[in-house]
């Protein structure tokens, strides 16, 4: 019995460990679920693996009474010790043609969106800093709640 006992606990430790991922997540509340152009979120997190490969997310938390279908938005990244700035702009699809796509409770919903299709590696050790506008025509941009990254260590299998 003891041994058996043994064996499941074993198995059970196993597979946890097994499916364990290492995350970072930051989201940024924004106030009155308002994003004004002059607010622009910055984001640090700290990579110390620079030998894995990283699936980067943007997160985005809005109500149902968001005014469109999609989210342009635009990332501004620098690597430590870099004085040079990376630009990229994103049109993240929010809704299909009948329904939001995220996943909601009540008349919020929550997007992770994916923003590159390859793995990113990151050749640096050092503080990244990610700094999140919005580029839509309305201004403010209302019913957005929280815009935030994730990254998502890719398990090698």
């Amino acid at each position: 019995m003891l041994k058996y006992l043994a064996t499941i606990f074993g198995s059970v430790l196993l597979l946890s460990s097994c499916l364990q991922t290492d995350v970072f997540e930051k989201n940024v509340s924004l106030p009155s679920h308002t994003w004004d152009y002059a607010n622009k979120p910055t984001l640090s997190f700290l990579v110390t693996d620079t030998t894995s490969s990283y699936n980067i997310f943007l997160v985005v938390r809005h109500t149902d009474a968001y005014h469109f279908n999609n989210l342009w938005v635009k990332m501004k990244s620098s690597a430590p010790g870099d004085s040079t700035t990376l630009t990229q702009q994103f049109d993240l699809p929010l809704a299909s043609q009948t329904q939001w796509t995220g996943s909601g409770m009540d008349d919020i919903y929550e997007h992770r969106i994916l923003l590159y299709r390859r793995p990113v590696k990151f050749r640096i050790q050092g503080n990244y800093t990610i700094t999140l506008e919005h580029v839509m025509r309305e201004n403010p941009l209302e019913e957005i709640l929280n815009v935030g990254i994730r990254l998502e260590k890719v398990r090698q299998q």
